[in-house]
């Protein structure tokens, strides 16, 4: 970068250079002219920046009447500049500037008291040989402001921000090796982004030392050779070294304080790290050009931000956001069409990218010499410059493309397996009626399995070609690699084709040459296909990750730089996936293939005999077995991929169970050391004691320690004071002399005897599970603290948007509505009963104190003392008297246990309280220093806690809370004055028609009052170029309160998580993961020191969640027994073999890694709903290393109703298919090695695809058992003898025992695959806490019906992700967060429920119900309890489902939601679910009408028609097919007379289409009348839409029905084969309706208007416009397929409402229910609601009018059902048309 020289100083005379003039006086003489520098703070219009830059006017407003450089003390600065000017008057600069009195919270002041009593940056101070004093910094700071225009109180800012930062890291290091690290994290060193950037864009080539002008692209045709290349780029490293290491340290530290700078404004450009390197490295040559140093007037303020910065803010936005009507309205575009952050961001990457950067006048950017490149940004035309770079198309191509390794492995493995074990499939028959098996056909039959893979690898590369556009950089490595895999298939498909002919012809024999040739191509096939299996797609033919041409090191660099492993973790990692597979590949052949292979032998050859179909012939029928065949193949090779799943899960589990004895962290150890050797080990592992004198014993060092974890228990209401007196360390007399001694408490010697140990803390209370986790966690290896003086300073990161920050006493003691049944506080009191007598205890002592002081007893004056009554109210509501002070205990309890911003704040604080209580008890000169002023010491305590630790809370929304919000952070910050809040603030536009202006704004609890307003003075205001929220939300919140952020690390908190005291204390071990505590003192830059600095950096640290909500039943238990094995069971494996990338919340960032590297998530809308798992993906890719952590954890809280669990468990899996499609998976996919692809692959997107695949393995197996059903129920099946001999009569019969054999095994492997998810929690708990609790829990969890919610969030997830692959939007229903105590309503859970999964239960359900009745096996059984899972889960786990009022309440609630909202919309119809459900595939019209109805759609882009034809049109038609076929087959065969059935192919058709056509017609009829009647009738009855409506939907269903009777009846009542006929009539149902709507449906208006219009014959004055005309006809298609649906729900609603009844008559099943789901006992359980009598006697109606309806309404259904059935005998109707149907 800087070849010429060391530093620009030597070009011209620089005021640098001369010592003795300080910078600062360069602008004094600004004080004698009235020209204001800066311009007034709002020059930055927020007009478009097009009308020039010099139109000096708009600067220079006539406001030159002063100058922000002459009133300082306006500006809060005063220590800066006070001791140059005396303060003048105070005329201030408006209302957004700070006041002096404010400058105790301020930056520069930092720390009040005498000024220049304590500096701000203690570790940066004179005496220490530092190589910039702060003032000479200030100046870089202002310098670079006046050069380019930055904000002042972005740099004020940024100046804070680099002195903490080099205040924290010149704490452990000298202050120069602290400059000299951080320039070389930033800028210049072997891991600086910046410095990776440079040589990947290929700039050392255009700034190479005489090339004045840029060469452009010439380079490009100056490829001279791979050598003289790679040679280049050595020596151009070596000269960037140098230069480097020729740098001054001023140079360097101006590098740093220029790019903060640029970074501190960048807003959405901090999401595109490299463009923000190409800006830094922009503005860096004008700075050092001659023009900018020879510069005299400051450019105006904010012009960085306008001209640099809201170009591409604008652009970015503008791909998602439109201006409709003045309002910024989301584009309907997925993100194929969506230029997102990722795509601008690697236009940078490549020389070519940065040529395509053009001005408006069309020049190139780069043919402008380097420095002048800066000044032009204004003029760049970025519309021009950036183009997809990756083409996220919603499809399951990706699938193929990222994962292909896994499809090869598995479906070639499974080749190989079943072709060899296939013989009679390709054996030869001769003429003479024998077969032959030859071996040169069997060799190459199987190697064919070679071909199999070099296929999907072909397929993959055509899908790749399609993801990446064909630009210079990609598509030549895809061409070869295509042209390669041809030549393979050739080479492996070929030789068969001549093997088999040779063999047909050769009568017998096998020639030598075949079977040369056979042998030979098998082992052709397998090294082809181990290739395909272990080579990354990406480093085939032309590698783009190793290979060393730099026209790929941009991708190498930023996508491929995996960090490496040790050699005994990469030794594990091989380990663990050659078990898996060794064990998986075993276990499948002698399983699976094995037991297939005889089903396989008797079904090839077997055609069945005598039947015919009218159309078909034989064709169709004799074929059956070998239709059977094929759905078994399938079936089998889905289990095959299930295997695989099975052993990892159990290998994974065993080698974390490894890690955790290696780590020391296990039950096992015996407990009385973890307790008796906790003393020591607090002294050797918390304390830094190397650097201690030691004056103590460190008994009494860890008795401080320990006092303070049991004191802040007791704080926290966990111990009672009689347990805290048996846990602390207590002052004892020791007899002589009068010393006293401590004596340590009785619980660390009396754990030898196992008896003591309940009575130390309530047993399984919180308390103890704190405790026996602090004792547990310091028996691991953990890293050396260093003293509290010299530890890095670090920040908490919260975003908030409208969490609940504190209770309010409404929300505690008043329930929430009528299907609640029980308060907050009431709930919360049941869950933590000892928490809650201890906090009563507490508050009585306070009250009587407070009534000691005020006079009067509130007790009253009876001498015998206050009476139980009295305390009846503290039992009750926990406070007497109602004055504030009282009741906020009562709401700061309740907050502190439930999902509430208090609760993380306070829990978080504890590292303030952690770090003066390590700084106390390590420096006891400190407290003798201080003799007894406990405010002073208290003060230097503070000043300690608050240099080392901040605490930021981004609540977007806090300009815009209303009173009881404002209230509750007002208070937040009255009780933590150190908290900082960042917000966005939000001002008018300045004129008309403008954008508002926004503002990053910080405030806290020291900031002053503005009288005006009554709102606090931010500290820092600085300007955005727009709304930052242009994303989901919260890494967009993450990202505008970033610049807060202080230190060297960052922990990411969520709103629903706590931390504890004695966790807190870990602090400096878990910062000691980074592996920054002792740096090497060479220079990074030095000729031989550089190489000290070469080892990976640590980028993310995790930690362990726990999750504090597992005690609340049985849907918590699940919850947090998920999150407990995914968090620490896989996680521990994950990090130790290197494929950690998640990070969940509690985690540890290097905040200088990730900031310069894309920030903390990512954030493009829809594409990034995960956003932390990119982060870790980005991090990962780019060389960071991801570790874990075993011995600290945070409290996490975790939804615990089943909707809202669900909801969690959707937005997981629609996010993980947005994952599917991202760029980060495609490089993970197609670049890592194959072990440590698998763990990427096992560990994230595996999980849901097996989920995807066990959920196809049981539509599977039902598919092929209907299929074993008709040949079992309609051809004779061979029984055989003891001894194996055929039974007599049965001759002609065909043998299906060996297919029946093979059934029963399916069966055991979809049982197992279901019963694995238990075992990793089995273990874990088995390992952290004993056998007995972990059986215990596993028993419990069995009792309450786990296995059931397991099957069904399995179809959930699945149904999430292929819903998203397929139509996008992350959309769903939200049924509220939230109590487990709610009932939610049997309307609301179908419609929320049907879609995903009750539907698909249905289905299967029909079609088991024909598999029992053909084809009984007990193993049925179990298929039956997972099907049935699948429609009555969401049921089974709603709290007093079977309350017998509440459930025929229900029936009235569901029948009224049927049939509501055709005279008038209403938002909970299922109208509106319908249209709901249909929009995900017709999509919405443009138009904005603006009616109330609207709100209720979403904003959806339409899904793509590729996307749609598969999974909405052929599918559907497949099923159809099948199952026709099925049913022809059943009525192929002559019944007892010995006359063929009439052709059953017509009578489907007429069963099935038949409704349709009925529908149609009572449509048309009821259109006509209504076209008619309706404008008449309609204003003055308003029922009139509802009374057609109601008409048309029962006449829908009396049609329904009738065709299932009718089909019954041409049954001749026999059950089986109407189920069948059932079967196929759904299917085809389903078909006609999915075509229907995929392909005849125009996009959707977004209200319901037309609905009611169709109903009401009134189509004008419904703002249809011009589509009145062609609406109709669009409503009648409608309306067809609406009738059928709404007639099958109905069905399916009473059929679900049937099943749910037996429960019911239970007495006390409704008690029992309760027990399974909150585990309480009856005692304890929620009281039933209490009723008014006026409710009491509506519902006692209610309940005798429903329940009568109902009653009926079962007779009915069983009548039509059941009495044919009975009477079928005597049934006889003679019709000579039924006979022919």
């Amino acid at each position: 970068m800087y070849p010429q020289s060391s530093s620009p100083t030597a070009d011209h005379a620089d005021p640098f250079t001369a010592a003795g003039t300080p910078r600062r006086y360069v602008y004094s003489d600004n004080d004698s002219d009235n020209v204001d520098p800066y311009g007034r703070r709002d020059t930055y219009a927020s007009d478009s920046s097009n009308n020039g830059l010099n139109d000096t006017e708009r600067y220079y407003d006539n406001n030159g009447n002063y100058d922000p450089y002459a009133q300082p003390d306006t500006d809060s600065d005063v220590d800066i500049y006070g001791q140059r000017y005396p303060p003048a008057s105070s005329e201030s600069l408006g209302p957004s500037r700070m006041g002096m009195s404010d400058s105790t919270a301020t930056a520069w002041a930092e720390y009040a008291g005498p000024p220049g009593a304590r500096e701000a940056y203690p570790a940066w101070s004179a005496e220490r040989q530092i190589p910039l004093s702060k003032e000479e910094i200030e100046d870089i700071f202002l310098d670079l402001t006046q050069k380019f225009g930055f904000q002042r109180d972005s740099m004020r800012n940024m100046f804070d921000f680099l002195m903490q930062l080099l205040d924290s890291r010149a704490s452990r290091m000298s202050p120069n090796q602290a400059l000299l690290t951080l320039h070389a994290d930033y800028i210049g060193g072997e891991h600086a982004n910046y410095r990776k950037w440079y040589f990947a864009a290929q700039l050392d080539l255009d700034d190479a030392v005489g090339h004045v002008q840029n060469p452009g692209l010439q380079r490009l045709n100056r490829r001279a050779g791979r050598s003289s290349n790679e040679k280049s780029l050595a020596t151009a490293m070596e000269r960037w070294r140098q230069a480097m290491n020729n740098m001054s340290q001023y140079d360097r530290l101006r590098q740093i304080a220029l790019y903060l700078l640029c970074w501190g404004e960048a807003a959405q450009v901090r999401f595109v790290p490299e463009c923000l390197c190409f800006i830094f490295k922009c503005a860096d040559d004008y700075y050092r050009s001659p023009e900018c140093q020879n510069r005299v007037d400051p450019v105006p303020e904010g012009l960085y931000l306008r001209s640099v910065i809201k170009p591409l803010y604008r652009f970015i936005r503008d791909q998602g956001y439109e201006v409709v009507d003045g309002r910024f309205v989301r584009r309907e575009r997925d993100h194929a069409d969506i230029i997102g952050y990722d795509d601008v961001n690697q236009l940078f990457w490549y020389p070519e990218g940065i040529a395509r950067i053009i001005l408006t006048d069309k020049t190139r950017l780069v043919d402008l010499p380097p420095p002048h490149r800066f000044m032009k940004f204004d003029r760049i035309d970025w519309n021009r410059a950036f183009f997809k770079t990756y083409y996220e198309k919603r499809s399951f191509g990706h699938l193929l493309v990222n994962f292909n390794r896994i499809w090869v492995i598995h479906i070639s493995l499974y080749w190989f397996y079943t072709a060899y074990n296939s013989p009679k499939i390709y054996q030869i028959s001769l003429s003479s009626n024998q077969v032959y098996n030859s071996p040169a056909l069997a060799w190459s039959v199987t190697a064919l399995g070679g071909a199999v893979a070099t296929i999907i690898m072909i397929a993959a590369t055509l899908a790749e070609f399609s993801y990446i556009p064909t630009t210079w950089n990609n598509t030549s490595h895809l061409s070869r690699r295509l042209l390669f895999l041809f030549i393979t298939l050739a080479l492996t498909c070929g030789p068969t084709f001549y093997i088999a002919i040779a063999e047909n012809s050769s009568n017998g024999t096998t020639s030598s040459l075949a079977l040369i040739l056979g042998i030979v191509q098998f082992f052709i096939s397998v090294v082809a296909t181990l290739l395909f299996a272990t080579m990354p797609s990406g480093r085939m033919f032309g590698d783009r990750v190793a290979g060393k041409s730099r026209k790929y090191l941009a991708s190498q660099t930023f996508t491929a730089s995996y960090p490496g492993l040790h050699a005994q973790a990469r030794l594990a990692s091989i380990a663990l996936w050659a078990l898996v597979f060794g064990c998986k590949a075993t276990e499948s052949y002698f399983f699976l293939t094995l037991s297939f292979r005889d089903p396989i032998a008797v079904m090839v050859g077997m055609k069945i005999q005598g039947c015919s179909d009218r159309y078909f012939g034989e064709s169709l029928c004799t074929n059956q077995a070998a239709f059977t065949l094929t759905i078994m193949y399938v079936m089998d090779l889905v289990l095959f991929f299930l295997d695989t799943f099975l052993w990892y899960i159990i290998w994974n589990t065993v080698f974390s169970i490894a890690r955790s004895f290696m780590l020391g962290l296990s039950i096992w150890t015996p407990w009385k050391d973890i307790y008796t050797r906790l003393p020591k080990r607090i002294y050797a592992k918390l304390l830094a004691t190397r650097d201690m004198e030691v004056k103590y014993k460190p008994k009494v060092l860890v008795s401080q320690i320990w006092n303070a974890i049991i004191i802040s228990m007791y704080r926290e209401h966990l111990l009672s004071i009689e347990h805290v007196q048996k846990l602390l360390y207590h002052q004892v007399d020791s007899g002589h002399d009068g010393k006293r001694s401590l004596r340590a408490p009785p619980f660390f010697i009396s754990q030898s005897d196992k008896g003591f140990k309940g009575e130390f803390f309530p047993a399984g209370s919180e308390a103890e599970r704190r405790i026996s986790f602090f004792a547990q966690s310091l028996t691991t290896a953990v890293p050396e603290p260093l003293p509290v003086d010299a530890m890095p300073t670090f920040t908490v990161l919260t975003p908030h948007y409208s969490e609940k920050i504190l209770l309010s006493l409404r929300e505690i003691i008043r329930e929430e509505d009528q299907n609640t049944r029980v308060t907050l506080l009431e709930y919360l009191k049941q869950l933590h009963p000892i928490e809650w007598d201890n906090f009563v205890k507490d508050t009585k002592i306070l009250a009587e104190e407070s009534a000691m002081f005020n006079g009067s007893t509130p007790f009253g004056t009876d001498e015998k003392g206050p009476s139980k009554m009295d305390d009846l109210p503290f039992y009750c509501i926990g406070f007497k008297s109602a004055a504030p002070e009282f009741t906020l205990r009562t709401r700061i309890w309740a907050s502190l246990r439930a999902q509430t911003l208090y609760r993380t704040v306070s829990g978080m604080m504890n590292y303030a309280k952690a770090i003066k209580l390590l700084y106390r008890v390590e420096n006891p000169e400190v407290v003798q220093l201080f003799g007894g002023n406990t405010d002073k010491l208290e003060r230097e305590l503070e000043r300690m806690a608050r240099r080392k630790f901040k605490f930021v809370v981004s609540m977007q929304r806090y300009s815009k809370f209303n009173k009881e919000e404002h209230e509750n952070a007002e208070f937040l910050l009255r009780a933590y004055p150190d908290l900082q809040i960042a917000y966005l603030d939000e001002e008018p536009p300045r004129k008309e028609g403008g954008d508002p202006r926004l503002f990053s704004a910080l405030i806290d609890g020291h900031s002053e009052f503005i009288p005006e307003t009554g709102r606090r003075r931010p500290n820092f205001r600085i300007e955005l170029p727009g709304n930052p929220i242009l994303g989901d939300g919260k890494s967009d919140n993450q990202n505008h309160a970033i610049v807060f952020y202080r230190g060297e690390y960052l922990q990411l908190i969520d709103a629903n998580q706590d931390n504890y005291l004695e966790e807190c204390l870990k602090i400096r071990n878990i910062l000691g993961e980074f592996e920054e505590y002792s740096v090497s003192t060479q220079s990074p830059y030095a000729q031989y020191g550089h190489k000290e600095f070469k080892k990976s950096p640590v980028a993310i640290v995790g930690a362990r969640e726990y999750i504090f909500s597992e005690n609340i039943g049985i849907l918590g238990d699940l919850a947090a027994g998920k999150e407990q094995t995914f968090g620490t069971l896989s996680a521990r494996a994950w990090a130790w073999i290197g494929g950690k990338l998640h990070y969940g919340h509690p985690d540890f960032l290097n905040a200088l890694y990730m900031n310069t590297r894309g920030g903390v998530s990512k954030a493009q809308k829809g594409l990034h709903l995960n956003e932390d798992i990119y982060a870790g993906m980005n991090a990962f890719g780019r060389g960071g290393r991801i570790k874990h952590t075993e011995y600290y954890q945070c409290g996490k809280g975790r939804d615990l109703g089943f909707g809202t669990i669900l909801n969690f468990q959707t937005k997981i899996g629609t996010g993980m298919g947005e994952q599917m499609l991202s760029r980060e998976y495609y490089y993970m996919g197609t670049q890592l090695p194959v072990d440590r692809f698998l763990t990427f692959y096992y560990g994230h997107p595996g999980f849901h695809i097996n989920n995807m695949l066990v959920i196809l393995a049981v539509q599977c197996f039902i598919v092929t058992m209907v299929f074993l059903g008709t040949l079992n129920s309609s051809i004779l099946v061979c029984q055989y003898s003891a001894s194996g001999t055929v039974l007599p009569g049965f001759d002609g019969c065909y043998n299906l025992t060996p297919v029946f054999d093979w059934i029963h095994r399916c069966i055991i492997s979809i049982f197992l695959v279901f019963m694995i998810a238990f075992l990793p929690l089995f273990i874990q708990e088995l390992v952290e806490r004993g056998t007995g609790r972990a059986i215990i829990r596993l028993g419990k969890q069995f009792m309450s019906l786990s296995p059931i919610f397991e099957v069904f969030s399995t179809q959930i997830y699945t149904h999430s992700i292929l819903s998203n692959l397929t139509f996008g939007g992350a959309r769903y229903i939200a049924t509220g967060r939230g109590f487990a105590t709610t009932r939610i309503s049997f309307s609301i859970l179908f419609s929320r429920f049907a879609g995903p999964s009750i539907y698909l239960g249905m289905r299967t359900l029909i079609s088991l119900l024909y598999v029992t009745m053909a084809l009984w096996t007990p193993y049925l059984i179990y298929f039956w309890f997972s099907i049935l899972a699948l429609c009555v889960a969401p049921f089974l786990f709603n709290p007093h489902q079977f309350a017998f009022a509440d459930f025929v309440i229900d029936y009235r609630e569901f029948l009224r939601w049927m049939s509501r909202g055709n005279s008038r919309s209403h938002n909970n119809s299922w109208i509106g679910y319908c249209r709901l459900s249909r929009t995900m595939i017709t999509g919405y019209k443009k138009k904005k009408l603006g009616l109330p109805s609207e709100k209720l759609s979403g904003d959806v882009p339409r899904a793509g028609w590729r996307a749609v034809v598969f999974s909405e049109v052929i599918f559907p038609i497949v099923m159809a097919v099948l199952f026709v076929i099925a049913y022809i087959f059943v009525k192929s065969f002559p019944d007892s007379t010995g006359k063929l059935p009439p052709n059953p192919l017509i009578r489907i058709a007429i069963i099935a289409l038949g409704p349709i056509v009925w529908n149609a017609a009572v449509l048309l009829v009821m259109f006509i009348i209504s076209i008619f009647l309706g404008p008449m009738m309609d204003p003055t009855f308003p029922r009139f839409g509802s009374v057609m409506a109601s008409t048309a939907h029962v006449l829908g269903f009396i049609g329904m029905l009738g065709f299932f009777e009718f089909l019954w009846f041409l049954e001749a009542w026999n059950a089986s084969h109407a189920v069948l006929g059932i079967i196929a009539v759904i299917a085809i149902q389903r078909a006609v309706h999915k075509i229907l709507i995929a392909v005849f449906l125009s996009r959707e208006f977004k209200h319901d208007e037309t609905n009611r219009a169709w109903w009401t014959g009134r189509w004008y004055g419904r703002g249809l416009g011009s589509h009145v005309m062609s609406q109709p006809a669009r409503e009648f298609v409608v309306k067809i397929i609406e009738l059928s649906l709404w007639s099958s729900d109905l069905l399916i609603g009473h059929f679900l409402l049937f099943m749910l009844t037996p429960p019911i008559l239970f007495p006390y099943a409704d008690r029992l229910h309760a027990m399974l789901l909150f585990w309480l006992r009856p005692s304890k359980q929620i009281r039933a609601p209490l009723y008014t009598q006026k409710q009491k006697k509506q519902r006692r109606w209610i309940i005798i009018k429903y329940g009568t309806v109902y009653v009926i309404v079962i007779v009915i259904f069983t009548a039509l059902i059941a009495l044919p059935a009975a009477f079928r005998n005597r049934i006889h109707l003679n019709c000579s048309l039924c006979n022919n149907l």
